[in-house]
Parts: structure tokens; sequence; C-alpha cells
């Protein structure tokens, strides 16, 4: 299943991408508690997407490809690098990211997540998969300039956390492997960041064991599992596209800070 989160009239619906993603199968219910047919179909003319999921816990995973490591100019790290983002941080397909008024240096970086289907606690790399729902596409932005100043004193939040500094969409995709997917970022329409998620140097069941070992995982939280090289800068006026083999592309302008 491709899974979309949906508002018409206000008003929000999971549903399930029909008609080559033209039309959209509305559903009762939820992924995490359960989706039923409504038996209405809507066209995604008359909708808006919406984040895949709801406020979501954010967690994230530095440092996990090491062709991005190589670029950072740093040594792969003997322990997974983790961090939050704030739920608030999330924005959905076609939303902007907001640059904010005194930033110098804003990064894209895009990513694979993985969305948790069910409460997960001390669960086996080789059992991780029975506790994710499915994948979506991420954009972990970044300010580099207060990521740096923070990661000095050994914390890690306005850097990566700011409002709209979590992109994700378009859907949750079901029944994917995601050993091997292709990932792309364009810039503009250029192509940025191009890489499989095989080269993941802790994979996504490494993952979510790793985090399950210490805390108890939800449904609902997202995993943003690592960006490859090729990260760099955007600026007001850019656009920012996330695509990611089996769900789709995840597209974002860049506007500056109108405060």
């Amino acid at each position: 299943m491709r899974i979309v989160r949906y508002a018409v009239g206000g008003v929000h619906h999971y549903g399930e991408f029909i008609s080559g993603d033209s039309r959209i199968a509305r559903c009762e219910g939820d992924p995490f508690t359960g989706l039923s047919p409504a038996g209405q179909v809507d066209d995604v003319g008359d909708v808006v997407i919406l984040p895949p999921v709801e406020r979501p816990r954010i967690f994230g995973f530095a440092y996990n490809y090491a062709s991005h490591v190589d670029e950072t100019d740093r040594e792969v790290p003997d322990v997974p690098v983790c961090f939050m983002k704030p739920s608030t941080a999330v924005v959905g397909p076609g939303d902007a990211i907001v640059y904010p008024a005194d930033a110098e240096l804003i990064h894209f970086e895009g990513e694979l997540v993985a969305v948790i289907g069910r409460e997960a606690r001390h669960v086996k790399a080789a059992e991780a998969h029975a506790y994710i729902l499915g994948y979506t596409c991420g954009n972990d932005v970044s300010d580099r300039i207060v990521q740096r100043r923070e990661s000095a004193f050994g914390t890690l939040l306005i850097g990566k956390g700011q409002d709209t500094f979590a992109p994700l969409g378009p859907v949750i995709a079901t029944g994917l492997d995601p050993s091997d997917l292709a990932l792309t970022t364009r810039l503009n329409g250029t192509v940025v960041q191009s890489a499989s998620t095989a080269d993941l140097l802790l994979t996504v069941p490494d993952l979510v064991s790793y985090l399950s070992r210490h805390l108890t995982l939800l449904p609902g939280d997202v995993i943003m599992t690592g960006t490859p090289s090729g990260v760099g800068p955007i600026r007001p006026g850019d656009e920012v596209e996330v695509e990611i083999e089996g769900i789709g592309v995840l597209r974002n302008p860049v506007v500056g800070d109108s405060r």
C-alpha cells in the first residue's frame, strides 16, 4: 500500500493512492489502529496532502553513510550518533521550508524514513520488520552554523529542530524492503545526492533494535536513517526534491522568513 494522509474541507483522512496517484480511496481509522474502506474516492486535485504522520516523535541518526562521513572529514563513529527533532518541525509535501531570518548556512539532507507501526521495546534486529509500518521520504534540514556551535558543547536541538526543518512524505509505503532502495535528491532540478540504502552503515533493523534497547518506540514514531554524501546549501527561491524508490517524491520550496 501507499498510504496517504490528506485533508478535504479541513477534515483529515487516511487513504490509499489508486489510479496512478491521481485518486485516493478514502479509509476510516488510521494505519496504527486499523484502516477500513470508507467507500469513497477523492481526486488528488481536490485535496491537500498532509505529512504522513501528525506531529510524530522524530529520531535522527548522523554519520550513517560512509560517504557522508568522508565529506565531513570525520571518523566513522564507534557508537550510533542519534538526536531528536521536535514534532513541530514536521511539514508535508509542497509545504515551505522557512529559511530563518538570521540564518547563514542551511543544508538539505535527503533521507529514508522508517515509520513505527506498533510499540517496540527490546526488539531484535531480525524481528524489527514486524514493528515497522512502512517508509517515507524525509529531508533533515539543518542550520550548520548553529549545529556546529551546539555540537561543540554536546547538544543538538536548534540546529536541527526549527519549525519546517523536517519535511516528510508524500506517503507511507508498506511492504518495502529497505535494504537497497535508490535515493535521489534534486536541488532546482539538478541531482545533488544519488545513493542506495544498501550503503547505510547501520541498517534500518539495526536502528530500530538500538533505539528500542534503550527506550520504548511508539506507533507513529519516525526514524530518519541518515543522509549520504552530497549535502549542500539551500536559499529562498530554491526547490528541494527527495525521491526514494517505491515511495515517491517529496517536494518542498524554500522561502524566506517573512517576520
